[in-house]
């Protein structure tokens, strides 16, 4: 029963509210410094909520209401992902200076906990495909152990 009440809350969260927030007021308090901010709080976010497997960052993207997240490349230290979906499309139509940041610091940390190599990552917003690309990069010679991941 709890399952579906999660699903008819977030049906019921107007994407209105989530970009009210997240598009005007966090910019509008943290100023200049909202990227960086924001690219901190992912990572912040992904050590609270740390997930084992790419399908399940896929599906935490979809619950978070951050997009719909797809693995479009990998190479020996890229990853390339695209984010796409309605609520993507609208932050972009309605918003000209939206940010991706929380999201793609959520991706680096996960991956950097997955793969155990220090790892960064930083979009590309493509306004007239209405997507964002995430390039998520990993240094092999840089490995980090449990103990350097900040729990």
């Amino acid at each position: 029963m709890a399952e579906n009440e999660e699903i008819v809350n977030e049906k019921m969260i107007p994407v209105f509210g989530y970009e009210l927030i997240r598009d005007t007021l966090v910019p509008n308090i943290l100023g200049e410094e909202t990227p960086h901010i924001l690219y901190w709080a992912g990572k912040e976010l992904a050590r609270k909520y740390r997930l084992e497997t790419m399908e399940d960052i896929v599906d935490f993207f979809k619950r978070a209401s951050f997009g719909d997240l797809t693995v479009v490349g990998e190479k020996k230290d890229e990853l390339q992902l695209l984010l796409s979906g309605e609520i993507v499309t609208s932050r972009l139509t309605n918003d000209s200076e939206a940010t991706f940041k929380l999201e793609a610091g959520f991706v680096a940390e996960q991956i950097q906990y997955q793969r155990k190599l220090y790892t960064e990552s930083y979009e590309e917003v493509d306004k007239r495909k209405k997507t964002v690309r995430i390039i998520v990069k990993w240094d092999r010679k840089e490995a980090v152990s449990d103990d350097d991941i900040i729990s």
